[in-house]
């Protein structure tokens, strides 16, 4: 389950999540928060379990590929990633989604950085993005993991955000707030 709040705004992007889950029999608790450029460009990342002894992991990005620890240290492994894959929340799945812009038929492959979740553990990932539908209402991607055989169709709202990420993810609930319209 994830608690998620949302804002768009002529600045950038904010998101804050809240997810509670359990995985190998074990529960944990993740908050996180990303704030992107008004390009969807990820400029920030900070994620912390919520647990005796976390340490929060923080990410800044140029939006040019360059990425720093929250020290202000360059992290050379990370160098050409422009999206964030958080594997416990469909949000930066949608992060790309919005950044690429396909078209129906068009393709892209990207690298990220991939937070393993709960294991905190940061790497750089190959992924490829397809669109294969695009209308009003949304639209429906092919989501790829280049480094697996993993393959998903992610439908998401006009606004790009995943309704349904099948056997992971679904939205059960809608609500839209003034926090999400930038008041």
């Amino acid at each position: 389950m994830e608690h998620f709040l949302f804002r768009q705004t002529e600045v950038g992007v904010q998101a804050d999540g809240l997810i509670l889950r359990f995985q190998d029999g074990q529960p944990f608790r993740l908050h996180y928060w990303i704030f992107c450029d008004p390009n969807w460009r990820v400029r920030q990342i900070i994620a912390r379990l919520l647990a005796e002894n976390s340490k929060p992991i923080v990410l800044n990005a140029d939006g040019k590929g360059n990425w720093t620890d929250g020290n202000g240290d360059r992290i050379s492994a990370l160098e050409g990633c422009l999206d964030v894959d958080i594997s416990a929340t469909p949000f930066t799945n949608s992060l790309t989604i919005r950044r690429l812009q396909l078209q129906r038929g068009e393709s892209a492959k990207i690298q990220v950085v991939y937070l393993a979740v709960p294991e905190m553990k940061i790497s750089r990932e190959p992924q490829r993005y397809t669109c294969l539908e695009v209308n009003p209402p949304g639209g429906v991607y092919k989501f790829e993991s280049l480094t697996s055989e993993f393959v998903a169709e992610l439908l998401v709202d006009a606004d790009g955000l995943v309704l349904d990420y099948p056997q992971l993810f679904v939205r059960v609930n809608n609500v839209k707030s003034d926090w999400r319209k930038g008041a």
